[in-house]
């Protein structure tokens, strides 16, 4: 049996509204998005650092969801890519 749970287990154990599992889905997807953004520029997060101002830590910590990336930032890291930030509506399910 294994020391650690498994992230089910934990959000379980922190009993997650909808709307807060679906704010930690959106900020994985985001953040996905940006290192997939920065991979297909071919760049390094020490070049992406260089272009956006951001240091090169901070996008490690940003990637590796140490850090949730405020709006700001994340628009900073985006532009360099060629991309930004869209407000829209949600999907209905």
């Amino acid at each position: 049996m294994s020391k650690f749970k498994k992230w089910e287990e934990v959000e379980k154990d922190f009993n997650f509204t909808p709307e807060e599992t679906a704010e930690m889905e959106l900020e994985l997807d985001i953040i996905r998005a940006t290192i997939e953004a920065r991979k297909k520029a071919n760049l390094t997060q020490r070049e992406l650092s260089e272009q956006s101002g951001i240091k090169q830590p901070s996008i490690a910590k940003i990637e590796s969801l140490v850090h949730s990336p405020q709006a700001s930032t994340l628009i900073k890291l985006l532009y360099p890519l060629g991309y930004t930030i869209k407000v829209v509506p949600l999907s209905k399910k």
